[in-house]
């Protein structure tokens, strides 16, 4: 196809040619024409060609066939990608390989597919951008890539079936260009897409071995068609598994062994012999595909197998004759051998081998014949093959002179099979050697000659004579030994005996000479005898000293005597023999004299070894001559040593009175220093000294003793068991150090040693006091300091964090709200905000480090702790415990002081930041008709304490309006001491007393209970007086509740769990005042007398039965006495404490700790009137506002004789099972307050 701009896509088709025996790749060329001076694009021919994938680079490939219209100039392009694969020629269009082609993977760079998404907005939104986020599995992460435009999704790396995955999972994202109009913030929207590639395999793999190589056995002569081996081969191509042939493709030995080509079974041939083809046959496997491979050539692989060929005995032994003449040794059967030999030999050479073509052989050899006992075979047992030696056993009766030739025979036996016998005939010829030795007549002779004998004159003729023929007239003479050589020697082929030397043939130096003579044949065997030559004398000899030189001792003091010995070998008692002795002068001539005659030498005066040079070592050299008569005088010298022997006469000598050192502590064994001390005496038995430390060392050091070229060295050093401390109270040592001689000649000096200090102490911490530091704190100094201790002088301290922990709920936990700098300061972590409620307390380890440390560990051995206390802040302001409150109270019985509600409040300070006070801030009306208006201050709030919770009674301030019909809204401010404060509205409604509800129950409280959970307690008989009330604080009559819950479905229920009666009760109005009745009487004077006496008889009455019935309420409010009490028991429902004018109402609950909130602990329970509607914290709004959920609010009346009261609450469960009334536009709703119940009997 030909576009306006000139680009030519060419396409190709892949297929197969059996001709080509390749396969023809699809090839895409992108084409680029450039035109000049032209209207129209050139146009391309042929947009397909066919090119081999086995093309060489470098070989053409095709043409591209493009004309123009206008004839201009074409010049040809190839784009990319496959400008990498092929070249053309810029003006013919000539296309070259220039890349190795492979037909079988996916080229890198082709697109695979393409993604496409839509998107309906307009303008910069429809912008897509696609991306691939997520290749499975991930190493395939780098094989695919996106054009971030068009989508187009390209394969960027080669892929592999086998090797790699066989197939990838590609999630793309697209992304638009996102967009903007009425808010100033760009929003982007994207989609993804899974898109699975499966990767197909190709047949590109070579088969595969399974059991080769491999080495097999197979025995010699083993039957044709035996089976050897079975080799194993597949085609590793997954999904292919073509089938596989197999043939020989070479073997060591042809003709032995065949394979079959579809099973690869190896079997025997042909025969096979060991001996002839070897130990091993290597064959060479070749396994071939049946179909041809991708490149269209059959796939094929090659292994080597060695089978062993195992030997059977087959063949007997040879002997064998070798030639060893050529450059190869050659070997030929033989049965008969000569050998020549020289008698008295040990071996004889018969050039035999022995060959057994087995591999396993059990040949033995032995010997035959009249001379056999003389000779011995080797070895007895050869291998298969061996060289054969015969050794002489009786070497004397190989004797030339008795037997000139022997006659052997050897034999070869295989004892493996007893008929294999070989046999082998050796002749043996003895030749002569010369085995005779020279022997002379005589084995001594005795000669004579005069000294000074002139030379060569003959002494005598001395021969000898050897049996040997080969030696006759062929002997040779020499005397020995080598040093009468110098004297005498002998002509060496007659024997004459003959002077050599005139000068040193001297009588006075020996008159008596012993000599050997000696003959020896050709063969170098030798003969002698005994020579002995006497000297005779004439005067010519000097005196001789019989010792040089002499060597005399004397200790010094004592007295010296030695003799001096000289003789003359001149004759005796002549001038030439008489002998004068002399001491030549020198520095110790003049202390010694000696005898000229009897040559006695001796001291002149008392010797002094410490007198003489000490290199001399006691030793005096004289030189003593003795000179004979004669004429000239002749003279000998001598020297005389006297060795002067020492005495411990001298004491030790220190070099210094006292020496000073200092040494490291902590160091063992370290050399401290040296002392010095010398002994004059001479002689290492009497200057040997030995030092001691002999005080002030305290067991920490030791001295050793080392000898000097002159004197002795003291080395003092630590005793390596010892271990100075600088930090303990010793550091400086006094010590007296004695130098003394074997016989314990003494001498003292003293030395001092100062201790070094070393850092080798750890750091240790001092204690701490625990720090202080205020919540939400901007502190940027240091909280606190640690403050370690070193007892090294010289250190420098550096502080690490072990572990920072805050106590947050009486619990340590890692924490970061501080931290340590090297100095050891503690600083609040800036990044961090102190928070009391959070944790209250922080502890703070850490390590104390000594950078100086010398030896030894550089940190302290246990961690320093900082307790630091978070100091609390006032920083929260009070909550309620209840964010919305109902009430309900009867307007009739409120009064200045009466309780009718509570809240709850906390603050999570602590201490006086956590006291809380509590005040009415407003007052609100909300009718009926949900209308509201501000009213006066009708209310007050009394603030208690509970623990940590704090407790706000609300009472009212007066008379409550009996015309009102609603709820007060009072809002309750909360503030603690730091003014912080929290509001919250409290509702309270108002109800009328004529619509008590009085309730009866016959069920005891155990069947109660048993029959509802909720019921907490049942009176017998008991009569309970209730209000009921929906939601929105309508009250309900007697009779509307008795029509309610009567109905048979709900009244079977409530009588099950004993209620026996519902009805209204008799209103009894107010107390009548005695001071009216008074004042009436006055007024009326004496015509009312009667109705004055009439009405105190009435109030006396009534007087009587209040306080019957506070002594009622006495009893039980000593059951809930409290601690605080002032003047009795709390008499609950009262507003009284004292039985005298109290108000007795008969609670229904009077666990007044758990309705008021007010306990043992409350100091504002005197204050509070309990004569109240009290709160209820429980309050349940009917499902959906169609059932009405009520519970009583219920009061006990005074019944004699049911005993002590009981109290149930079940009725809320029981109404609320009653439907919504028929007709009702707006569904009543009820709240239960089981607290509600202080209505007057």
């Amino acid at each position: 196809m030909v576009t306006q701009n000139g680009t030519v896509l060419v396409t190709g088709l892949a297929s197969q040619s059996q001709d080509m025996e390749a396969v023809l790749g699809r090839i895409l060329l992108l084409c680029l024409i450039g035109l000049t001076h032209a209207n129209t694009a050139p146009v391309i021919h042929d947009d397909t060609h066919f090119v081999c994938e086995d093309t060489p680079i470098g070989a053409y490939a095709f043409t591209i066939n493009a004309t123009d219209a206008e004839n201009h100039p074409l010049t040809y392009y190839l784009p990319d990608p496959n400008a990498v694969y092929f070249k053309v020629v810029k003006n013919n269009g000539s296309v070259f390989v220039q890349r190795q082609l492979d037909r079988e993977d996916t080229p890198v760079n082709k697109t695979l597919f393409k993604v496409l998404a839509t998107d309906y907005d307009l303008n910069d939104a429809v912008a897509l951008r696609y991306s691939i986020v997520e290749v499975f599995p991930a190493s395939g992460t780098s094989l695919f890539s996106i054009g971030a435009r068009n989508g187009e999704v390209r394969l960027m790396g080669p892929l592999n079936h086998t090797s790699l995955s066989t197939f990838y999972r590609l999630k793309i994202n697209a992304t638009d260009g996102g967009g903007r109009c009425y808010y100033n913030e760009t929003v982007y929207h994207s989609s993804t897409a899974i898109s699975f590639i499966s990767v197909e395999d190709v047949p590109d793999l070579n088969p595969q071995f399974l059991n080769l190589p491999i080495t097999v056995r197979v025995e010699e002569n083993s039957p044709v068609g035996l089976s050897v081996f079975e080799v194993l081969a597949i085609d590793p191509d997954r999904g292919l598994g073509y089938e596989i042939i197999f043939s020989i493709e070479h073997s060591t030995e042809d003709g032995l062994f065949k394979i079959s080509s579809d099973g690869g079974v190896i079997s025997v041939m042909s025969s096979i012999d060991r001996e002839v083809i070897g130990n091993e046959v290597t064959l060479t496997i070749k396994a071939v595909e049946s179909k041809p491979d991708i490149h269209g050539v059959y796939a094929s692989t090659t292994a080597n197998m060695t089978i062993n060929i195992l030997d059977v005995n087959d063949n007997k032994p040879e002997f064998y004759k070798c030639d060893d003449s050529g450059d190869e040794p050659s070997c030929t059967i033989a049965s008969n051998f000569t050998a020549e030999v020289f008698e008295h030999s040990g071996s004889v050479p018969i050039n035999m081998m022995v060959k057994d073509m087995d591999q396993i052989t059990e040949t033995e050899l032995s010997l035959e014949g009249a001379d056999k006992d003389l000779f011995s075979v080797e070895p007895q047992f050869p291998l298969s093959q061996s060289k054969v030696q015969l050794l002489v056993k009786q070497r004397d009766k190989l004797d030339f002179e008795k037997t000139h030739q022997m006659i052997l025979k050897v034999i070869a036996k295989d004892q493996g099979n007893s008929s294999f016998v070989t046999t082998a005939t050796v002749t043996i010829n003895i030749k002569d050697t010369n085995d005779n030795s020279p022997e002379f007549p005589q084995d001594m002779y005795k000669l004579k000659v005069a000294e000074h004998t002139p030379a060569e004159t003959i002494i005598a003729n001395i021969t000898a004579e050897d049996p040997d023929t080969m030696d006759q007239g062929n002997l040779t003479y020499s005397l020995k030994p080598q040093s009468i050589l110098s004297l005498f020697d002998v002509n060496p082929n007659t024997g004459a005996v003959y002077v050599k030397n005139q000068t040193l043939l001297d009588h006075e130096v020996r008159s008596l000479h012993s000599a050997t003579l000696e003959a020896r044949d050709t063969d170098g065997k030798s003969g002698s005898t005994s020579l002995e030559i006497t000297v005779t004398d004439i005067n010519d000899q000097p005196p001789v000293i019989n010792r040089d030189p002499y060597v005399g001792f004397v200790q010094e003091g004592e007295q010296f005597e030695l003799q001096i010995e000289a003789t003359d070998a001149d004759e005796l008692d002549t001038p030439n023999s008489q002998i004068v002795f002399a001491i030549e002068p020198n520095m110790y001539s003049d202390n010694f004299t000696i005898d000229p005659h009897t040559g006695v030498l001796r001291n002149r005066g008392d010797l002094d070894r410490e007198a003489v040079d000490p290199s001399l070592k006691g030793k005096i050299k004289l030189n003593v001559t003795a000179t004979d008569m004669g004429t000239p005088p002749l003279s000998t010298m001598v020297t005389v040593i006297i060795d002067i022997g020492d005495i411990n006469d001298n004491v030790p000598q220190f070099e210094k009175s006292s020496y000073n050192f200092s040494v490291k502590e902590g160091e063992k064994g370290a050399l401290v220093g040296s002392v010095f001390a010398e002994d004059l005496d001479q002689t290492i038995d009497f200057n040997r000294l030995s030092f001691y430390i002999i005080d002030g060392s305290f067991g920490s050091f030791i001295i050793r003793t080392i000898a000097e070229d002159i004197g002795f060295r003291g080395n003092i050093s630590v005793d390596p068991d010892i271990e100075l401390d600088y930090e303990s109270p010793r550091k400086h040592f006094k010590l007296q150090v004695e130098a003394a001689d074997l016989e314990q000649e003494k001498a003292v000096t003293i030395v001092e040693i100062n201790v070094l200090d070393v850092n080798d102490e750890r750091p240790e911490f001092k204690p701490m006091a625990p720090v202080t530091v205020k919540e939400n704190t901007t502190l940027t100094g240091g909280v606190g300091n640690f403050t370690a201790v070193d007892r090294d002088g010289h250190h420098s301290l550096i502080y690490e964090l072990q572990s920072i922990k805050c106590r947050c709920n009486g619990t340590f936990s890692p924490c970061d709200w501080f931290i340590l700098e090297p100095t050891g300061e503690v600083k609040v972590n800036p990044e961090q905000t102190l928070d009391y409620e959070l944790c209250d307390q922080a502890l703070v380890e850490a390590w104390a480090v000594d950078e100086y440390t010398e030896k030894g560990e550089n940190s302290s051995a246990t961690t320093g702790e900082m307790v630091i206390n978070i100091e609390d802040i006032n920083d929260n302001a009070p909550e309620f415990t209840h964010s919305k409150l109902l009430f309900v109270v009867v307007s009739e019985t409120a009064s200045k002081g009466t309780s009718v509600a509570k809240v709850n409040a906390t603050d999570h300070d602590s201490g006086i930041n956590a006291q809380i006070e509590f005040k009415v801030t407003g007052v609100q009306f909300e009718n009926t008709n949900n209308q509201t208006s501000d009213m006066k201050m009708l209310f007050e709030v009394v603030t208690t304490q509970q623990k940590d919770s704090y407790i706000g009674i609300i009472q009212t301030t007066g008379g409550l309006d009996l015309k009102l019909k609603g709820k007060y809204l009072v809002t309750v401010a909360a503030t603690d001491t730091g003014g912080l404060s929290t509001s919250t509205v409290v509702g309270i409604f108002t109800v009328d007393e004529s619509y008590q509800v009085e309730l009866r129950f016959t069920s005891n409280k155990a069947e109660v209970e048993k029959n509802k959970d909720n019921i907490i307690r049942v009176a017998v008989g008991a009569i309970m007086l209730a209000y009921f009330l929906y939601s929105n604080g309508t009250a309900l009559t007697s009779t509307e509740v008795q029509s309610m819950i009567t109905v048979p479905e709900h009244f079977v229920v409530l009588e099950q769990l004993g209620l026996l009666y519902i009805g209204s009760t008799s209103m009894t109005g107010p107390d009548a005042d005695p001071i009216e009745y008074a004042l009436l009487g006055m007024v009326g004077g004496l015509v009312i007398v009667l109705a004055v006496l009439t009405t105190s008889l009435v109030c006396t009455r009534r007087t009587y039965r209040r306080k019957l019935k506070a002594a009622k309420a006495m009893n039980t409010a000593s059951l809930v006495a409290s601690a605080n009490q002032k003047s009795g028991p709390v008499v609950p429902g009262t507003n009284k404490y004292t039985m005298e004018g109290a108000n007795p109402v008969l609670n229904c609950n009077i666990d007044t700790a758990m309705v008021l909130d007010l306990d043992e602990d409350s100091s504002d329970v005197d204050k509070v009137s309990l004569n109240s509607l009290d709160l209820n914290d429980d309050m349940t709004l009917s499902e959906k506002d169609t059932k009405p959920v009520m519970q009583m609010i219920q009061e006990e009346d005074d019944d004699e004789g049911n005993g002590p009261p009981e109290y149930i609450e079940p009725l809320g469960a029981a109404l609320a099972q009653r439907g919504q009334k028929k007709g009702a536009e707006k569904p009543p709703m009820g709240f239960s307050n089981p607290i509600f119940s202080t209505t007057d009997l």
